[in-house]
């Protein structure tokens, strides 16, 4: 048995085993025995009978009495009882609809036991406790024992009994990491180290392994990330000449003045495009700090020098703000921009700079092709094979968490003509704060330039928490800035009804809270209702009413998080503000807030959990999305943050980049080999990692 070995092959794992095993991402040896536990349960402690009590949690051994079974066939019901004794008391046990063990136990067996203590009318017992005889090597008590992420048919029994007879069988079980890293870290051999995360002799010990493998992944998706960046690194790109009369000439243009991070952001930027390697560069601000300014004025830069600019964006929402955005401040520099998207295609020309021209999609990348459009911005559509440009020199793609390293990579391949062998510049920018240790493990491939700064004028937003009570009030501060002639968000987490939360709660849905604003608590106002089952133009046609204010209040779901810019919204109420995470609901707030007028961020809770209370304390008291995100990273853990499920990264290495330390570690190693053997020819294990990664790895 080996680690490729199907499950098939493996004893007491029959076909149907198997597809429940596959639902768990389980198809091989190997995938079994890095199916970590969740969690442990400490059942080492063998508490005499005489010590129990009622309500508390114990594991007791003795020998079996009286064992009998009871069969109900009218109600299919069937109870086995027996009395557990000790050298210091009994105890009853009854085991609930478990006919078998009425065969599988015999009086006078020596048992282990551990359960809740109740009580029932011939006094204290154990209802339905784990059970194990009494063998030489335990397996399910008397032990600490893992409790494994959990589906239909599989439980953790099962998969304690069936990991560890395959650990006990297997013959080799390669090392995976290099010596050199095993001995600088003092961790234990691989086999071992899978020995004591499954079937631990103490927590020490399960910590110890749990910190290699976490180790190994972190060190794994940093050594591809890592080889990608050195391998960018080594590629030739346009070096685009910087000049300042043309920078000077773009600002002085603008209606208003730059903030001191947007001129250092976009010198770095401007300084970096000058170098014949690609730039490779995140550049993260909060919502509204003005990133678009900064990746126009390097794309101004690059079509001066005679090159295209890719402008990609997640949705078309965005796409369309960012072609109008664009489009108003380049206005006078004679430039053509295209807008390429699944439900429309336009472009606008320098001879009518003020006008939008529809075009046809062939038209319109025949235009790409042969070098006339400048800057084309588009969603996924500009990643299609059939989109080619004529001379690509800058890539910018929004909210970079959406996107993963290949489609970067796929768009970066699509130039042709004189700039075929030349690889363009990457921009990528988001709005969605990451915790340091997310930027230094999934952005590792990117130099990263930080916009602080809000532009001045901005008033903080005052935002609350509104408990059920004050809901009246919150309504009529929503009255009062639409009388003053402002505009109000509501965002609900669902668009219909579904079922309630499994604490019996209700989700606020999109359809009901547009009735019951329209109808009952604003039937005087406007109001408006936006959500992802809308067709495109839908969509358009509520956004546009809502920009030229013929919308009171938008009642609306995520879809506004990101690219919806309306200086006229002073207030952004949250239904269910608990169902979204923390760097999300700022997103959200980031919405409002974007002009002179004081607003208001109001958040409503369905939670009443300590998690959900502590996360919405911290948006009431921190503006910084940074210090949000490292807060949301400490609340709730990385697994839902900014999408991160999508990455494919392993739950298990994905609990530790709160582990600053770990992280810095496993870069270090990572950087250590890349800069010995970037070919990784001494590393053929390591080399055979970073294929599978390259599959299964997304970073998108």
């Amino acid at each position: 048995m080996t680690f490729s070995t199907p499950l098939s092959e493996v004893l007491g794992i029959g076909p149907a085993f198997s597809q429940k095993l596959k639902k768990l991402g389980i198809t091989n040896v190997r995938d079994l025995l890095f199916y970590f536990p969740r969690t442990y349960a400490d059942f080492s402690r063998i508490t005499p009978i005489e010590d129990i009590k009622e309500g508390g949690t114990y594991c007791v051994k003795g020998e079996l009495s009286n064992l009998k079974e009871i069969r109900t066939f009218k109600k299919r019901f069937s109870l086995t009882s027996t009395i557990l004794k000790d050298t210091t008391g009994s105890v009853k046990i009854i085991w609930f609809n478990q006919p078998y063990l009425a065969e599988y136990f015999k009086d006078r067996d020596v048992v282990l036991v551990a359960g809740k203590v109740t009580r029932d009318k011939d006094g204290i017992a154990f209802i339905n406790p784990s059970h194990e005889k009494d063998h030489s090597s335990l397996t399910h008590l008397g032990r600490i024992i893992p409790v494994y992420p959990e589906t239909r048919g599989i439980s953790s029994r099962w998969l304690r009994t069936i990991i560890k007879r395959v650990l006990a069988t297997i013959a080799d079980i390669p090392e995976t990491l290099p010596e050199s890293i095993v001995r600088e870290k003092r961790f234990p051999p691989v086999k071992q180290a899978l020995w004591q995360i499954h079937f631990p002799n103490s927590m020490e010990n399960a910590d110890t392994a749990a910190k290699r493998f976490t180790f190994e992944e972190l060190f794994y998706i940093l050594l591809f990330v890592l080889s990608e960046r050195k391998k960018i690194a080594e590629a030739k790109a346009p070096a685009i000449p910087f000049d300042p009369s043309l920078m000077k000439r773009l600002t002085n243009s603008l209606p208003f003045q730059l903030t001191d991070s947007q001129k250092k952001a976009a010198w770095i930027i401007l300084k970096d495009l000058e170098k014949p390697r690609p730039m490779n560069r995140l550049l993260q601000g909060d919502v509204g700090s003005g990133k678009t300014i900064v990746a126009t004025m390097a794309a101004l830069g690059v079509i001066k020098a005679g090159l295209q600019v890719a402008f990609l964006s997640p949705t078309e929402i965005l796409a369309k703000q960012h072609f109008k955005t664009v489009s108003e401040i380049l206005q006078k520099f004679k430039v053509m921009i295209g807008l390429l998207t699944s439900s429309a295609d336009r472009f606008v020309s320098p001879k009518l700079p003020n006008d939008v021209i529809e075009i046809s999609r062939p038209r319109l990348l025949k235009k790409a092709l042969e070098g006339d459009i400048d800057i084309l911005i588009g969603t996924h559509a500009l990643i299609e094979d059939k989109v080619k440009f004529g001379n690509l020199g800058l890539l910018v793609v929004d909210e970079q968490h959406r996107f993963g390293i290949k489609q970067r990579a796929r768009l970066c391949h699509q130039g042709s003509g004189g700039q075929a062998k030349l690889t363009p510049h990457l921009l990528s920018m988001t709005a969605t704060p990451i915790p340091r240790t997310l930027a230094l493990t999934m952005y590792g491939d990117l130099d990263l330039t930080l916009i602080k700064e809000l532009p001045e004028g901005r008033k903080k937003i005052i935002t609350k928490v509104v408990a059920p009570a004050a809901r009246k009030s919150a309504y009529r501060l929503i009255a009062k800035q639409v009388e003053k002639g402002r505009q109000v968000f509501v965002i609900c987490p669902r668009i219909e009804k579904t079922e309630r939360t499994p604490e019996g709660e209700e989700i606020k849905t999109v359809k009901e809270e547009y009735e019951k604003l329209s109808r009952e608590v604003f039937p005087k106002l406007r109001v408006g209702m936006l959500h992802g089952k809308l067709s495109s133009r839908e969509k358009e046609d509520v956004m546009k009413k809502f920009k030229q204010g013929k919308t009171d209040i938008l009642v609306s779901t995520s879809v506004v998080e990101v690219g919806v810019d309306i200086p006229n919204a002073t207030c952004m109420m949250i239904e269910g503000a608990d169902h979204f995470g923390l760097a999300q609901l700022h997103q959200f707030r980031g919405r409002v807030g974007r002009a002179e007028h004081q607003s208001y961020c109001l958040l409503f809770a369905e939670s009443n959990s300590p998690n959900a209370r502590a996360r919405l304390k911290a948006l009431e008291q921190l503006d910084s999305g940074f210090e949000l995100a490292e807060r949301d990273l400490k609340i709730r853990g990385p697994g839902d943050f900014a999408g991160t499920k999508q990455w494919g990264i392993p739950d298990f290495a994905m609990t530790q980049l709160t582990n600053l330390e770990l992280v810095q570690e496993a870069r270090e190693a990572a950087t250590k080999i890349l800069d010995q053997d970037i070919a990784l020819k001494k590393y053929p294990l390591l080399k055979e990692k970073m294929e599978e990664l390259k599959a299964k790895l997304h970073l998108e």
